[in-house]
């Protein structure tokens, strides 16, 4: 599959990820969660989303926490949202970035 096909899934994905943790998810430990990037593997099976949220180490962990329980229902709504030729596991990942950002300036 071409680099533009994982673009634009990966494109969709986060959109409807950062939709579905607005206004599906219920759960307090992702309510300052923002979807800072999405990578998508060439098949499609898998999709690295990178997030940040504001505060220290205990709420990104706690974040982690309530997006890895989450992640069940989150793929199943990006199955009925998007027509994939397959529906992504979903893995999340602190975005270390921004700490590397804010360390350098």
């Amino acid at each position: 599959m071409g680099k533009k096909y994982q673009k634009r899934a990966a494109d969709l994905i986060q959109l409807h990820l950062t939709d579905l943790l607005q206004t599906q998810v219920n759960d307090p430990r992702v309510e300052m969660v923002t979807i800072t990037g999405v990578e998508v593997t060439p098949d499609t099976r898998r999709a690295d989303v990178y997030f940040t949220v504001l505060g220290g180490p205990e709420a990104r962990d706690e974040a982690l926490a309530g997006l890895e329980s989450a992640a069940g229902f989150l793929r199943r709504e990006l199955g009925r949202r998007i027509r994939l030729r397959n529906t992504p596991e979903i893995v999340f990942h602190w975005d270390e970035s921004f700490e590397r950002g804010e360390r350098i300036s």
